[in-house]
């Protein structure tokens, strides 16, 4: 059973699937990215992954598509992923070809393949112009405007997650200050609990993490609330501006802090409302992923398949 190979690489966790050309998921596996463990490491999680699928496909696969945590360099095929420090120009689309010999492979932001699965077939069928977001580890995005991909010079269009919102925020891990990423993320989210005197009960051995923030904040925790409010601000004035910008009309957001439902819509969408009072920008809706965790993956795959 041939299909197409598709790759997610996140600073947590990578994904790998084979997916039908009609965008169904027929098999997929996950392990930890193990970052911190080097260059080469991070490869053999890569190729495990690879070689998994392509057993699962009988051997053959017809193109491969790759959605990568970034800054990318598509024209290079080269990744740096912000939260991989030894990848840093890292030739992953050669590496890759390599593994796989003799069928296209085509690299794009994990943003931007989270942004296009939606799009096909998820919340943004139909939609002019979409946002797509991913509120985890990081803060990632990717733009669609009809029906395709918005790639920019290099590939990295979209790269929501380091839009300004502090001109004298914290230090980002991308060298700049006050991205959004910094305020908006899971683990900056916990961080900043923590310093305000959040208390998390781990005696049970859960560590602290967005999970069990989202956790405190729903049992009505106010530090913990503070801390998603802070968050939403942050991300509604990152689409605000973006919306601005790009006109859009819907933005899709997916990713783990996402799961949290309400306690992060509801106070992005009155935030949001606040601050997007030009005409065009009244109403803009702001939704909750439709295909999961899954989105990467079917959008690697959509991209593996534009003409």
């Amino acid at each position: 059973m041939a299909g197409i190979l598709a790759l997610d690489v996140g600073g947590t966790k990578i994904a790998a699937g084979l997916v039908d050309p009609d965008g169904s998921l027929d098999y997929t596996a996950t392990l930890p990215t193990r970052a911190s463990e080097g260059t080469e490491m991070v490869w053999s999680v890569v190729a495990e992954l690879i070689e998994d699928v392509v057993q699962r496909a009988g051997g053959r696969v017809d193109a491969v598509g790759i959605g990568s945590a970034g800054p990318i360099d598509v024209q290079a095929g080269t990744v740096s992923p912000v939260n991989i420090p030894g990848w840093r120009g890292f030739a992953l689309r050669d590496r890759v070809a390599a593994a796989v010999p003799g069928v296209p492979v085509r690299l794009g932001g994990d943003g931007v393949c989270m942004a296009l699965g939606e799009h096909r077939y998820g919340a943004g069928r139909g939609r002019r112009a979409m946002l797509g977001m991913v509120v985890s580890t990081g803060v990632g995005g990717g733009l669609v405007f009809d029906g395709s991909p918005v790639l920019g010079r290099t590939g990295n269009a979209g790269h929501v997650g380091h839009v300004v919102v502090d001109p004298d925020g914290d230090r980002c891990r991308c060298g700049g200050r006050g991205c959004v990423e910094t305020i908006a993320s899971g683990p900056s989210m916990v961080r900043w609990a923590l310093a305000q005197g959040w208390s998390p009960d781990t005696r049970d051995g859960t560590r602290a993490d967005a999970k069990t923030l989202a956790a405190a904040a729903e049992a009505g925790d106010p530090v913990a609330l503070r801390a998603f409010r802070r968050g939403t601000d942050a991300l509604a004035v990152m689409i605000a501006s973006v919306a601005a910008v790009c006109d859009l009309d819907l933005v899709v957001i997916g990713g783990g802090v996402a799961k949290s439902g309400a306690l992060l819509f509801g106070p992005l969408r009155e935030a949001l409302a606040e601050r997007a009072r030009l005409d065009f920008l009244v109403g803009l809706q702001v939704v909750s992923a439709q295909l999961g965790g899954d989105a990467g993956l079917v959008g690697a795959a959509a991209l593996a398949m534009l003409r």
